[in-house]
């Protein structure tokens, strides 16, 4: 095999193979060319949380792809954000956020915000409600 003087192989077709790696699927390749969530009005953040209905109807469906059944394979156990689905599948993040919105529209899984620390109550509040309570 040859190599041009960029370092990659010029045989055709060999693009598609890294050495230490073995064979490559270009991203767009595993969401049919979307570079975005069909889904509207759900935000795929990095801290967004996915929760799985192990009871949705479309769980089982075969036409969901590996990738698909890997994501539902990692909500399984417990709830788990957009950044550690993507680590876990080790999949960028463009992809894993196309691929969610496949799994919300099928009702697989479910996206939720996490409370921001601004709207949480405040500790000082907190102990004088136990206060309170203790009080009675």
């Amino acid at each position: 095999m040859t190599e041009h003087t960029t370092g990659f192989p010029s045989e055709p077709g060999s693009q598609w193979y890294d050495q230490e790696a073995g064979p490559l699927v270009r991203p767009y390749a595993m969401t049919g060319g979307r570079t975005r969530p069909a889904v509207t009005g759900v935000h795929f953040d990095l801290i967004a949380l996915v929760t799985l209905d192990p009871a949705a109807p479309g769980i089982d469906d075969p036409a969901l792809g590996p990738e698909h059944r890997t994501l539902i394979e990692l909500c399984r156990p417990e709830t788990q954000s957009v950044a550690e689905l993507a680590a876990g599948a080790d999949l960028p993040v463009g992809v894993v956020r196309v691929l969610l919105g496949d799994l919300v529209e099928r009702g697989c899984v479910t996206v939720s915000r996490p409370v921001p620390p601004a709207h949480l109550p405040d500790e000082r509040i907190l102990r004088e409600v136990i206060a309170g309570l203790r009080a009675l």
